[in-house]
């Protein structure tokens, strides 16, 4: 079974917000999931890309939750994350903006929400790095795990073999390893890490479970 990655998140509205999230996980992580929402694929805004920082010796991911992801391009450039994650409902034609990515050695990938099926955006999934199968309330921490969305796995491997496929929404304690089983291998964690009482030693708890090979 390939390895699975359990990856703390982090939505926050102020830049305060924000550094006192960082100062959180620091010590026990090493890559992260940021949301960046300007309101208008979601509900709410978070803080936006050009009040994001992180501290050396991070990996992070940015999901971009933006209508036009071409008006944060050159922002993106600038902060030049590990990866950043787009919507496939966005007003934008994502190849190109895929293409400068990369050229930049930026990872790119695409996120799927529960009513979009793989077999509509293959172009875009043929692009990507990164697929992630999206299961929560955009913008906001929380939510419930479906798991009948890790169908979406094989749909995905079918259309990109190699292509990392992560999964956000309402993963915890008691679901994390079914994430884990059926084939996902970036887990992104919000709530069930940020809201314990000691996130350290939930972030603990979450890796040795999904370390488990036994049956569920």
């Amino acid at each position: 079974m390939a390895i699975t990655t359990i990856i703390p998140t982090i939505t926050e509205t102020t830049p305060t917000e924000y550094k006192a999230r960082v100062e959180m996980l620091y010590p026990f992580s090493k890559r992260v999931h940021i949301d960046i929402s300007d309101g208008t694929l979601t509900p709410n805004t978070t803080i936006d890309e050009t009040a994001v920082w992180w501290p050396k010796g991070w990996t992070v991911d940015i999901h971009m939750m933006v209508a036009e992801p071409s008006k944060h391009l050159d922002n993106i450039l600038k902060l030049h994350p590990n990866l950043v994650i787009f919507h496939a409902e966005a007003r934008d034609d994502l190849l190109p903006i895929f293409d400068k990515l990369k050229q930049n050695g930026i990872k790119v990938g695409v996120a799927i929400i529960k009513n979009v099926y793989p077999g509509s955006i293959k172009a875009i999934l043929n692009a990507a790095d990164y697929a992630l199968i999206f299961s929560g309330t955009l913008g906001k921490q929380g939510g419930t795990a479906d798991l009948l969305l890790g169908e979406k796995v094989a749909l995905i491997q079918d259309i990109h073999q190699n292509i990392e496929i992560g999964w956000d929404g309402g993963a915890n304690l008691d679901n994390v390893r079914q994430i884990a089983h059926i084939g996902v291998t970036a887990i992104n964690v919000g709530s069930a890490i940020t809201n314990a009482q000691i996130p350290a030693k939930a972030f603990e708890e979450l890796n040795e479970e999904i370390e488990k090979e036994d049956p569920i």
